[in-house]
């Protein structure tokens, strides 16, 4: 819990459905950042219009997260870009509406042409590569929003933040508490002030509210810090 926020308790209901998601970004937003406000999202004519060219029909979790936080560039567009609603696209040779890119180009994450008649349909995923193929990501969209929005906080420049390639056998949830899985491969974890993603058990981003939290971090887990 963080300043009366429960981060896992906020987690577990956004697995549940949509309107726990979006409490959760609220939650979260006020929580770490500021509090989503007026014009932090695209109005309905803007999302009405992608739909006009694309000639399909967006479902409803990525309607609402356009028009609740889709502008909130520290959530959605700090690393990997949420695509505004002009630049949305559908990947024809995978029958997949891209709605996310990482930020060199090299993975993509979309919805199956075939689901977008669903509220929050399952997502999909492809990295770069030849061959590459679309493969399972989140099994709601509403999900994978809130793992974007984390990750995309987590990775934030300024401020208390550090990185650090795990050592073999460490073990974070010795020190803080695990929360419920979002992202493929990703583990997240919180402690007072501080918010920690572990990708594939080999590095760790942290981001910490004070510089003090973030020592506490650094004295938890040994290795070379990139910034401490």
């Amino acid at each position: 819990m963080t300043d009366g926020f429960d981060m896992y308790g906020g987690m577990t209901g956004a697995l549940l459905g949509r309107e726990g998601a979006w409490a959760f970004v609220r939650d979260f937003a006020a929580c770490w950042e500021r509090p989503l406000a007026p014009g932090d999202g695209w109005d309905e004519g803007e999302v009405d219009a992608a739909e006009r060219r694309l000639g399909v029909r967006l479902p409803a979790a990525l309607r609402e997260a356009y028009g609740l936080f889709g502008r909130r560039d520290d959530l959605t567009r700090n690393h990997d870009m949420l695509l505004p609603p002009e630049e949305l696209y559908v990947d024809d040779d995978g029958g997949v509406l891209v709605y996310q890119v990482e930020n060199q180009g090299c993975a993509y994450w979309g919805v199956l042409l075939k689901d977008l008649e669903q509220d929050d349909p399952p997502t999909v995923t492809r990295l770069d590569g030849l061959g590459a193929q679309w493969e399972p990501w989140e099994a709601r969209l509403s999900v994978a929003c809130v793992a974007m929005v984390m990750s995309e906080f987590v990775l934030l420049d300024e401020g208390p933040t550090d990185y650090l390639e795990l050592e073999e056998g460490t073990d974070l949830g010795r020190a803080f508490r695990r929360l419920p899985d979002v992202g493929r491969e990703t583990r997240w974890f919180t402690g007072p002030d501080v918010l920690m993603r572990e990708i594939a058990g080999e590095f760790v981003n942290v981001r910490a509210r004070t510089g003090a939290a973030l020592d506490t971090v650094r004295e938890a887990v040994p290795g070379d810090w990139l910034e401490g």
